[in-house]
């Protein structure tokens, strides 16, 4: 390694060390900055340097004197705020002296205006003191684990100016303000929106996780103050309103609280004021509003109101109890309504139920024709049950119009409102039979006043009725009965309209359920295709028919008819007829059997009277009586006992017909003596001197009406026959797919299938299971609690 050679003659240099520190003094630096911050709170930042205030900062900072800029920024912010709040928000202070809602509106407008002032100046400032003191939140704060300024000037504000008594006053005045509002006086929202703004952008630092000012001391307050509000507004909206008017006041109350937590609170109170709203107004009063007499739910319905009810539900659906109440309510209405229904068809058709058809009047007039006639019972009976149809209809038709357009087509509603139909329906024990004598009525020819479209619709609303029918193997017993006299007495309105029917019936039911009504169809087309023959052989024949007949061959199981033959002694003439029939029939079909059924014709004759003649349409049974007439003089008679004998029609019948024809409205036929009951004792002649103005004329139409007690208790009979081998019927079904299974699981199955027909009773299938095991279809196991098939 070489030295390096020391220059001869050289003197060395001590260099003295650099100098560290600022320029100027850090007092003189933190003066001057001081003077420009309280410049910058007096608002007059516009003279000032920027670049030279941010260059105070910033020595200050960076020769370690952020400490005492922190604290000395903070105790300016501090002092400036005591300014404001002396000068601007104190003078403010509510006097609490007068009661006047404008003067108390205007006082607390003024500290909410003062307050927000206060807030605006306090931010500007603040704002620009974060501009000015960038360096000093960049480095200092960080390092010494304080709050920017901005936000220790937040902080500042809330120790300052959110403390007592500012605070509280400020409170009380936007309570009072809000309150004014609810009394129906106008206020400066926007003047307290501007006030609630300030607390919702103030946080409460100590609290984990921060929460606003606005949410720590306004809300509580404000849900308070409603609480007590809208727990006193209930009771008196109630002792001063009727239901529809307490209704509308509620909506219009949570209209307004929405409105007010848009417009001058926060979204955020919206949810905690509405359920006070619900509890206090709604909840609180459920069952109040709607018993509320002459103007509660009962009162709406009656009155159409559908607005009020929408409201109602409306108001109803926000509270969790509203909807079961409201389905309560309407339940019970609903079945009260119908009990009504229920008792005035009762009370007029228990009374009527012994009647016959046709009520005679007293004496016979001269002429044979009827000035005046009572009431015909059975006719008053008959209207009574359209009429619980048609009520029951116009129930249905009011409650799904409000269903519809109040209760916005609620799913949960709709089954309340269809178990209530079901419940009051079922209870009237002959609602098959009047559904089934209501379609019948609207199926008949002769209808004035409905087109095709009409009974359609009135068929379509009457399906509706029969779908809340549990027994509708009864209606099924019923609209046999009276589709067959329809079909017999070619008083259908159409075909079509019939297969219609019987085409919404099957929808309903299955076809199991309407395969003898559409074999009673299929006899008719057949029975004509049949006429038509037996016609043609008799033209090509050249046989010469003094009567013309008309037959319908009915097939015995499709019919709801007596299968033996009702006793009658046809006269000569008919008996050459019919007979001419069998053979052809009988020549075209071997191996079947024709039962005449006389009881179900009817016929046309014309019968020559004193002064004209006179086109009658008569009942089978009645032609053979006139018949007899035929061979006597005009003033000798038959006795009643005569007739009974050569007719051999049964007594019951005979004494139908008598009456039909001499004691009737049209007297074909005179009984001596006069009066309104056929008895044994009885004669009758000819009356020919009858006139009428028309020239044909029906003669005891067979009408459809209701059953009376003796008749409804044979039909019973004979439905719980079938229900016996429907029942037994299902079992085996199920046990042969089964071939095991526990007793409850076989009452359940067999309850499940048969209730599309009729709803079974557990003790009857349990006898039906009995009656089984004893024929050896079923066996009962050891365990006692389950069944084996038998093959």
């Amino acid at each position: 390694m070489s030295a390096v050679p020391r220059m001869r003659g050289a003197k060395a240099r001590i260099k003295p060390a650099r100098k560290h520190g600022p320029d100027v003094s850090m007092d003189e630096t933190w003066a001057k900055l001081s003077r420009n911050i309280i410049e910058i709170q007096n608002h007059n930042a516009a003279n000032l340097s920027f670049e030279e205030n941010h260059r105070y900062a910033y020595n200050m900072v960076l020769y370690k004197n952020g400490d005492k800029l922190y604290k000395g920024t903070k105790q300016l912010i501090a002092e400036n705020l005591d300014k404001l709040a002396k000068e601007y928000i104190i003078p403010t202070f509510p006097s609490n002296v007068s009661e006047d809602p404008m003067q108390k509106s205007q006082e607390g407008e003024m500290l909410l205006k003062a307050l927000k002032k206060v807030w605006d100046d306090h931010t500007s400032s603040l704002s620009k003191l974060r501009d000015v003191l960038k360096y000093m939140d960049r480095v200092y704060t960080k390092g010494a684990g304080v709050p920017e300024i901005w936000e220790a000037g937040l902080h500042l504000f809330i120790s300052h100016i959110i403390t007592h008594p500012i605070e509280d006053h400020v409170i009380s005045a936007i309570l009072a303000l809000i309150q004014i509002e609810r009394d129906g006086y106008t206020i400066n929202r926007s003047s307290v929106k501007g006030c609630i703004d300030v607390f919702l952008q103030l946080d409460d630092g100590s609290r984990q996780p921060p929460i606003s000012i606005y949410k720590r001391d306004i809300e509580p307050a404000v849900l308070r103050e409603s609480e007590a509000f809208y727990s006193a507004e209930g009771e008196r909206l109630l002792e001063t309103c009727d239901a529809p008017e307490y209704l509308r006041r509620v909506e219009g109350r949570f209209q307004e609280e929405e409105s007010r937590t848009h417009h001058i609170l926060s979204t955020l109170t919206m949810a905690s004021l509405r359920k006070i709203l619900e509890q206090h107004l709604v909840s609180a009063h459920l069952q109040t509003i709607i018993s509320m007499p002459n103007s509660g739910l009962d009162a709406m319905i009656d009155s159409d109101r559908i607005d009020d009810l929408a409201r109602m539900y409306r108001l109803f659906t926000k509270v969790g109890a509203g909807l079961p109440a409201l389905k309560r309510a309407l339940r019970e209405t609903i079945i009260r309504r119908g009990k009504q229904i229920n008792e005035a068809g009762a009370t007029g058709v228990d009374g009527a139920d012994s009647q016959e058809e046709d009520v005679p009047e007293p004496s016979a007039k001269a002429k044979g024709k009827a000035k005046a006639r009572p009431t015909n019972a059975a006719s008053q009976t008959l209207t009574l049950a359209l009429k619980w149809v048609q009520d029951v209809l116009d129930l249905k038709d009011k409650f799904d119009k409000i269903w519809l357009k109040s209760f916005q087509s609620d799913r949960e509603l709709e089954s309340s409102l269809n178990e209530a139909f079901e419940t009051f329906i079922n209870q009237n024990e002959k609602a098959p039979e009047y559904i089934s004598l209501f379609i019948d009525e609207n199926l008949k020819k002769g209808l004035k006043g409905k087109s095709d479209t009409e009974v359609d619709a009135v068929l379509d609303k009457t399906i509706t009725v029969f779908r809340f029918i549990t027994d509708k193997d009864v209606f099924e017993r019923y609209y046999k009965g009276h589709l067959a006299k329809r079909l017999l007495t070619g008083r259908s309105v159409s075909d079509d309209a019939e297969r219609g029917m019987l085409g919404k019936l099957k929808v309903e039911c299955g076809y199991q359920f309407t395969q003898k009504l559409e074999g009673m169809f299929h006899d008719m087309k057949l029975s004509a295709d049949t006429m038509e023959a037996y016609r043609d052989a008799l033209s090509k024949n050249s046989v010469a028919q003094n009567i013309d007949i008309s037959v319908t061959v009915m097939t015995s199981t499709f019919w709801p008819m007596s299968h033996t033959a009702v006793p009658c002694t046809f006269p000569e003439q008919l008996i050459k007829a019919y007979k001419s029939f069998e053979r052809f029939y009988l020549s075209r079909h071997s191996g079947r059997r024709l039962t005449w059924q006389p009881s179900l014709g009817n016929a046309d004759v014309r019968v020559q009277f004193k002064s004209r003649k006179h086109d009658l349409n008569v009942s089978t049974f009645a032609l053979v009586i006139l018949l007899l007439f035929e061979d006597i003089l005009d003033d000798q008679f038959l006795t009643y006992e005569e007739i009974k004998s050569a007719t051999s029609i049964p007594e019951v019948d005979l004494k139908r017909q008598l009456q039909s024809l001499a004691c009737a409205k049209y007297k074909i036929l005179k009984k001596h003596p006069p009066g309104r009951d056929v008895n044994p004792t009885d004669s009758f002649s000819f009356n020919v001197d009858f006139s009428a103005p028309l020239q044909k004329i029906k003669i005891s139409t067979v009408a459809s009406r209701v059953e009376n007690t003796e008749e409804r208790k044979e039909t019973k009979d004979r439905i719980d026959e079938e229900r016996k081998h429907q029942t037994e019927a299902c079992i085996v079904r199920i046990m042969k797919d089964r071939k095991h299974m526990t007793h409850n699981d076989l009452i359940n199955e067999v309850t499940r299938q048969l209730a599309s027909r009729f709803q079974p009773n557990p003790l009857n299938i349990k006898k039906r299971i009995e009656g089984l095991i004893e024929r050896e279809y079923l066996e009962r196991c050891d365990d006692r609690k389950s069944y084996n098939y038998l093959a």
